[in-house]
């Protein structure tokens, strides 16, 4: 439901959590998103006023819908560092580009491969399992659209790639031939650097996207750096590398989203990690034991947790030490308690429509 998504003014749903992928979505494009109970759900018809703060709805038109948010405020910029937007698509580089000289604080973009994806209408395990043809136009179909965000960038401005990373339970409502295993907890499963380390189709499709970025952009293609998600330790990380078979001019950092990962990370950086970037979203579930997409364990899903505030602390001054760059995503409404309790990383990361909010109140 991507295209719905995206196109709403708000969504309603029966389920799912904060840092949920289909509200990660929604954070970037700055839709509010309110959970009722399943049973709540088929009575909400027509016209509906949403209210935030109250985490209620009504079913009609209502004035006085209550005060915006009033966002993370302008005075944050400054000890923001260089900022990074995750993004789902192209809008979203041209909606932080539009918000005036701030914008160049923004010095890096960040998307997933699966998201890109959604966004073009690919679906990218049934092109992997069509042989060398399909994989080929994968490939090239992934550079032209890196190619046209490459194009909307501002000077000095990057993007960065995180490679494919598609659970089987995601991978199944995007796939219409491809054969994909089911597992009893996806979330934990074959996917990010263990499925990449299986696949040559993969390896396959991404020297078709790295030739096409530079038969089309030339030393612009420079411009693209590759991320690994879910990589646990410095030997997954080295072996994903050979495995990928990268020229040794391309970079490739690392996605720290595990505890295993925080407690290697120097080792990581030692192995020839560019950058690492910290994906706060699923180290918290996974410190805590408390899934992100369930409502239910709420409670239990704490992103200020000393154990979170541990484990950040810990990626940052480890990166440091080796001299390796590292951002750290936040939500906008941690980002305050991060600022001033974590040590200073390079640069934080943050969805589109909240790291909007504090370009536009500088």
């Amino acid at each position: 439901m991507y295209e719905a998504i995206v196109a709403a003014r708000a969504v309603v749903c029966g389920a799912g959590g904060l840092t949920g992928h289909m509200q990660s979505i929604c954070r970037g494009r700055g839709i509010p998103v309110l959970r009722v109970d399943q049973a709540d759900l088929d009575d909400l018809v027509g016209e509906v006023t949403l209210y935030l703060e109250s985490q209620s709805i009504v079913i009609g038109s209502e004035s006085g819908a209550g005060a915006p948010d009033p966002g993370t405020g302008g005075q944050l910029l400054d000890r923001l560092g260089a900022a990074c937007a995750v993004i789902a698509d192209l809008q979203d580089i041209e909606t932080i580009n539009a918000c005036g000289p701030d914008a160049q604080r923004v010095d890096t973009f960040f998307i997933r491969e699966e998201f890109l994806c959604l966004a073009a209408g690919l679906r990218p395990l049934d092109a992997l399992d069509g042989g060398h043809a399909a994989i080929e136009l994968y490939g090239r179909a992934v550079a032209g659209r890196l190619c046209t965000f490459v194009e909307a960038l501002l000077p000095g401005q990057r993007l960065v790639l995180r490679l494919l990373d598609l659970r089987s339970d995601h991978a199944a409502g995007v796939t219409e031939l491809a054969p994909v295993a089911v597992e009893p907890n996806p979330e934990l499963g074959l996917h990010g650097a263990r499925w990449l380390l299986g696949s040559a189709a993969y390896r396959e499709a991404l020297h078709a996207v790295l030739r096409s970025l530079r038969e089309r952009l030339g030393e612009e293609a420079g411009r693209v750096h590759l991320s690994v998600p879910f990589v646990n330790d410095a030997e997954e990380f080295a072996q994903l590398r050979e495995h990928l078979r990268l020229p040794a001019d391309v970079p490739l950092s690392a996605f720290v989203e595990t505890p295993a990962a925080v407690h290697a990370t120097a080792a990581i950086c030692a192995a020839g990690a560019s950058e690492l970037f910290v994906g706060t979203k699923d180290l918290v579930q996974f410190y805590l034991a408390a899934d992100r997409s369930n409502h239910l364990v709420a409670e239990s899903y704490q992103t200020r947790h000393p154990a979170v505030m541990d484990g950040l602390r810990r990626v940052v001054e480890s990166a440091r030490g080796a001299g390796t760059p590292v951002r750290v995503f936040s939500l906008g409404s941690d980002l305050d308690h991060y600022l001033e309790r974590l040590p200073t990383p390079n640069g934080y990361m943050m969805c589109t429509a909240e790291l909007q909010q504090v370009l536009l109140q500088a």
